[in-house]
């Protein structure tokens, strides 16, 4: 199931500058998505995040995993015009600079879904090479 950024921003309240996913590839609702992130030198971040040596943020990365985590949660037929919040992020690592002309594929599994809350597990490349890995503890309202 491929989505486009009109059809995401139909699921999840993020725009932009904040709207950190720019397509889905593959989704399963409720289970996986796989997301692209086409990272350009004109995202605001990249004025101050380092102006000599363009880098994005790490935190941003872990957010742009969460946003495709919350496109397959929020496609589901019990959860669709609701917001997911963070509740926690663990085990974030940071292995690879992200900079502008990369193409950041996210890769995120819904590992554990109760009522209104669950954890996803993502992983954010670079090409073949991990740029970045985190759980998260989401709530959904």
């Amino acid at each position: 199931m491929m989505m486009d950024i009109q059809e995401i921003m139909n699921i999840i309240p993020h725009r932009p500058p904040f709207l950190l996913v720019d397509r889905i590839i593959d989704m399963v609702p409720g289970e996986s998505v796989t997301a692209l992130k086409n990272v350009s030198m004109n995202e605001p971040y990249f004025v101050g995040h380092f102006p000599q040596e363009p880098v994005m943020p790490g935190v941003l990365i872990v957010e742009a995993m969460a946003q495709a985590g919350a496109v397959a949660i929020l496609s589901m037929e019990d959860f669709k015009g609701k917001t997911a919040y963070f509740g926690g992020i663990k085990n974030a690592k940071f292995k690879q600079k992200v900079v502008p002309g990369d193409a950041l594929r996210m890769e995120v599994s819904i590992v554990k879904l109760k009522k209104n809350a669950g954890v996803g597990q993502g992983t954010a490349y670079v090409g073949d090479k991990v740029a970045a890995q985190a759980e998260f503890i989401f709530m959904i309202g």
